[in-house]
This record gives C-alpha cells, sequence and structure tokens, in this order.
C-alpha cells in the first residue's frame, strides 16, 4: 500500500481531480509533444491548485492514430512520453505532494498493432482467435449487423486473412477485445494489476459500457434522430453497448481493486440514458465505484439543466456516488460553451458550480485559467474524428492545444520546438505566468476558493437539496444545509433574501442589510449565522 492511500481510504470521495492530457502539458525534450518529465516539473504547480490528485490520460505504448485510445502494449510507456522510470517518478512525486493519480484505462479495445491482434487474425485456429469479436459475413457478403461506429462507417471492418469481419466501436484500427471470453477478462485483470502495483490510486475507464455486444448480433433499431452529423446518433445503441454481460466482468475488476484499500474506479458512460446508466454500473458493491456522463458537457445550459440532471440522478440511484465534469478532453471548453459573451469573470463561476456539486470534480487543465475553445485550422487538425465530419463538427483538436505557461516565450512556454497543435494567440493573455501576479486572475480565485472549500468538510459529504428559485437563479444546500450555495447564472444582477445566512464566501456578490446581493453571474457560498461552527 503506497503512502497515499494508508489510513484515507475512500479519499476520492468528494476529492477535485486535475486532468493532464499528456500530450499538451509541458514538454521537456524539445519535439514539440509533452511528456512524463514535462509532467513532473509542472506536478508542483498542480498542487499549488489545491486539487486532490491527478487524473493521466493515456501515456501507453501506442501508434497515435486515435492519440493514446488505441494501445499496443499496456504495460509499456510510449517512448514518446518517457519510461516506465519517468512514469514511476511521476506517482511517487504526486503521493509526495499529497495528490491521488488515476490513470486511463482502455479496456473496450486495442490497437490493430497489438500483438493479441497479430495472432488473433492470423487464422481461426490459435490460441487468441477468440480474443476479439469475429464474425462471419452474411450471405451476400455484407456485415453481420447494422451496427455504427462513433468515428463514421459501419462497426465492421473485413480482415481477409481470417475471411471475417472484426468489430471496432472507433476506428477500423481499433478492434473490440471480446470481453466475453474469460481468458481475455484474465489478461485485462493482469494489465490492472500491473497497474496498481506501482502503485496508482485508480482507473479512469474508457467507453466502459463498450465492453460487452450482443452475443446474438441483433441489428440496432433506429433512434428517430434526423439529419444528424454523425450516423451513429441515428441508431438506438441496444446491442452494441450498454450489456448485462459486462457486470460480471466489473464485478471480477471491482473485487481486484477493493483488495487495495483507497483504491476507485471511474467509469466513463457514453449513454442515450445517462442517468440509468451511472445507476446500473454503480449499483451495489460488485460494480464501478463510480461514473460520469456526459450530461454536462453538452451545449444546454442553464439553472434547470443543472438542477434536472442531478435530481434525475438521484432519483435513480439515491445511494449513488457520482462524478462530474464540466471539460475534458473531447469536448468543447466549458468557458467557451457555457460561458460565450458572458464577461471573463464567468470561468470563476462555472469552476465555483462544479466543485459545489456532490460527488467527486474532475477539472480539465487550463480550466483554472479559463481558457476559451482554441481556434484550429483544418490544415492544422490532427483529430481522426474531426477530420472525419468537418465542417460541420471540428474535432476535439480545439480543447487539446498546449497548456499556455508564459505570454513571452516562444510557444507559450511549452516547448522550444513547434508544437504538436498550434497555440491559439488569444491563450496568451492567459497564461500561468501572467494570472500567477493578478490577484483577479481565474487562477488566483481557483487557488482561493479550493482553499476554502478543503476547509468546509461539508463539501465532501453527500446530499443536495435544490430551492425553488427566479429566473436564471440556481440555489442548492449541501450537508444538511450546513452550506447554501447561490449562483446567478442569468444575464441581469439579483437580489435573494440572506436573513440567518452570512456570506463565507462571494464571487461578484455582497450583502446589502439582510439581502444577498448578486452580479449577473455572480456566486456566493452561505452558512448559517446559528451554526456552532461558525
Amino acid at each position: 500500500m503506497t503512502a497515499s492511500n494508508q489510513g484515507q481510504t475512500e479519499r476520492w470521495k468528494g476529492a477535485v481531480f486535475y486532468q493532464i492530457y499528456p500530450r499538451s502539458f509541458q514538454d521537456s525534450g524539445g519535439d514539440g509533444v509533452g511528456d512524463l518529465q514535462g509532467i513532473l516539473e509542472r506536478l508542483p504547480y498542480v498542487a499549488s491548485l489545491g486539487v486532490d490528485g491527478i487524473w493521466l490520460s493515456p501515456v501507453f505504448r501506442s501508434p497515435m492514430r486515435d492519440y493514446g485510445y488505441d494501445i499496443s502494449d499496456y504495460r509499456a510507456i510510449d517512448p514518446l512520453f518517457g519510461t516506465l522510470a519517468d512514469f514511476d517518478a511521476v506517482v511517487a512525486e504526486c503521493h509526495r505532494l499529497n495528490m491521488l493519480i488515476i490513470v486511463d484505462q482502455v479496456y473496450s479495445h486495442t490497437s490493430i498493432d497489438h500483438a493479441w491482434f497479430a495472432e488473433s487474425r492470423s487464422d481461426r485456429i490459435n490460441a487468441k482467435a477468440d480474443w476479439y469479436v469475429w464474425a462471419d459475413p452474411k450471405p451476400d457478403g455484407s456485415p453481420p449487423t447494422n451496427w455504427l461506429a462513433a468515428f463514421g462507417g459501419g462497426m465492421w471492418a473485413w480482415d481477409s486473412r481470417r475471411r471475417q469481419y472484426y468489430l471496432h466501436n472507433f476506428l477500423a484500427s481499433q478492434p473490440d477485445l471480446n470481453l466475453h471470453n474469460p481468458e481475455v477478462q484474465d489478461a485485462i485483470l493482469d494489465v490492472a494489476r500491473f497497474w496498481l502495483d506501482r502503485g496508482v490510486d485508480g482507473f479512469r475507464l474508457d467507453v466502459a459500457n463498450c465492453y460487452t455486444h450482443d452475443r446474438q448480433l441483433r441489428d440496432n433499431p433506429p433512434s428517430g434522430v434526423k439529419n444528424a452529423v454523425r450516423p451513429y446518433f441515428m441508431q438506438r445503441h441496444l446491442y452494441d453497448r450498454d450489456r448485462p454481460e459486462t457486470f460480471a466482468f466489473a464485478a471480477r475488476l471491482r473485487a481486484l481493486t477493493d483488495a487495495r484499500p483507497g483504491r476507485f474506479l471511474l467509469a466513463e458512460l457514453a449513454s442515450d440514458d445517462p442517468e440509468g446508466a451511472i445507476a446500473d454500473y454503480t449499483a451495489g458493491s460488485d460494480r464501478f465505484h463510480t461514473a460520469y456522463s456526459f450530461r454536462f458537457l453538452s451545449k444546454p445550459f442553464g439553472p434547470e439543466v443543472i438542477r434536472q440532471g442531478v435530481e434525475a440522478l438521484f432519483d435513480r440511484a439515491p445511494d449513488a456516488w457520482p462524478s462530474w465534469a464540466f471539460s475534458n478532453h473531447d469536448f468543447d471548453r466549458v468557458a467557451s460553451r457555457w460561458g460565450e459573451g458572458r464577461g471573463p469573470d464567468f470561468p470563476k463561476t462555472l469552476l465555483m458550480l462544479l466543485t459545489s456539486l456532490p460527488g467527486t470534480l474532475f477539472l480539465y487543465q487550463g480550466e483554472e485559467l479559463g481558457l476559451p475553445q482554441a481556434e484550429v485550422t483544418y490544415e492544422a487538425l490532427r483529430d481522426p474524428d474531426g477530420l472525419a465530419f468537418w465542417p460541420a463538427y471540428k474535432g476535439r483538436d480545439g480543447e487539446r492545444t498546449p497548456m499556455p505557461w508564459s505570454a513571452t516565450e516562444p510557444h507559450a512556454g511549452f516547448s522550444t520546438a513547434e508544437p504538436w497543435l498550434p497555440i491559439d494567440p488569444r491563450h496568451l493573455a492567459l497564461a500561468v505566468d501572467r494570472q500567477e501576479v493578478d490577484l483577479a486572475s481565474t487562477l488566483a480565485f481557483t487557488r482561493i476558493w479550493l482553499a476554502f472549500r478543503r476547509s468546509r468538510p461539508a463539501f465532501a459529504e453527500p446530499g443536495i437539496a435544490f430551492e425553488d428559485t427566479g429566473s436564471g437563479l440556481l440555489i442548492f444546500t449541501r450537508a444538511g444545509g450546513r452550506l447554501r450555495l447561490v449562483f446567478n447564472l442569468g444575464d441581469q444582477s439579483a437580489r435573494i433574501p440572506g436573513r440567518g445566512w452570512r456570506l463565507a464566501f462571494a464571487q461578484g456578490a455582497s450583502t446589502d442589510g439582510d439581502e444577498i446581493v448578486l452580479s449577473a453571474g455572480g456566486a456566493a457560498a452561505l452558512e448559517p449565522v446559528t451554526d456552532p461552527a461558525v
């Protein structure tokens, strides 16, 4: 057991994690791509924010067709990022700084370059012949089902060696593992054990509801969605994901993880029924510890969106411990998606709102700077998803551009070489070195707010109760009323009664007699004046 876990079981509950996208965090090698040594150098900065841990996106050996989510060797660090020794140093430094570290694990699929797939495709009788999802064509040679891949086209690719189709939820170069096979489960559990033994505190499980498929290979029905940019959304994905057989594997993975107190499993779930998926995949003690959906990673925004999303989850799963994020490496940055036209302070309010919700919270690198979505030209695109659906969908590169550390150094202090993705000129004014000396910056706010949050144990407790409010306002209490959080998400100032409450933390808020005054986009944390702890 690592020092970070001793006597701190379930420390992840109520924690704030900081997601690092390694390619874009800090380049120490001068090749324009971020790496583990760069992360190691910047971990004191991350710790200075007041977060409780980091989520490290993939650094494993990969041909990088999907930038690390296509793994060719689960136990090796890609030389682009460094070595296993570098990885171990990052884990050790996180723990020295009293931060947890979880890492991405991609168990749904591998790279087409993985040795397992090379053996599996060689013929139909080899030892790994059933390690991937293979199926015969229909009599007319067409694919076995009508299933559509998330990145475009059908979900089946023909392999001339076996004269069969193999399944791929994403790119054709990302064949799906057959997790119905106990031998495959055993191999994946060995991978999980390898990284747990190296000291990581848990896993973020990529597309965890895509682990198994319908063994009867039934066609998906139409969803009723018309004119979608991605044909994928024109189907109801009843048979290619969210299969009940996944739960047997989840139980085995949970048992392996629970044997090491303090570790946890965070499942990523993309589902047509986000709250139902979280309820299903976290029910009881033999499934995943926590999960997050894409509910707050899409465009709609407003007090009712937040309230409905949270209440819908707890209506379906009263005992669930959820995880929430407003931004990550796959979705437009929240400062643009929800904050466009709202002024420079609105990212502060969004960050405060996210980290006031009950559950485990995830900030994405640059969110503490209020970075807007970067503009990336078609000529500079790297993301296969964006290249497939341009211009209606511009892909994920706009949220993956390098961190701006310095407003004046070449390439914003990220690298001494041309970065793998361009740096948006608008990010320079928001660089870390500029915000470090600005007490009114989003970075300064993040540190002050997270310090306040850490000083109030009530934030780590379950429970939330929303109040009925006027237009633009979102108000809820936490921990049985020991905290009251007020957010003015409208475009006009607002006043609310404040008798009996003390203004404990203000972002664009003040008191006027017995009223709390909030500017447009303002927020406040209130505590009862009768609370003996005050």
